[in-house]
């Protein structure tokens, strides 16, 4: 992974849960789960370079599944 989260996940918003999740065939397929759901939120990253920044992350989230395939979107410092 190219950054590592530092402290917790806040300000957690979602996205698009359900059939709204255009990858639920494809997350079902390979971790299970029923009740998908996409969210957002920020966090304090580390990156390989040793740089801590502020910065906006996208997950997918079942229940019982916990986070998958966490992304950052942009920095927002």
């Amino acid at each position: 992974m190219p950054f590592e989260i530092v402290g917790e996940i806040t300000e957690i918003l979602t996205i698009a849960e359900g059939t709204a999740v255009r990858d639920r065939h494809r997350l079902r397929r390979l971790y299970g789960g029923r009740r998908w759901r996409k969210l957002k939120g920020g966090a304090v990253v580390r990156l390989r370079s040793g740089t801590i920044r502020k910065a906006e992350l996208h997950w997918y989230e079942a229940h019982g599944i916990g986070r998958k395939e966490i992304k950052r979107k942009r920095y927002v410092d």
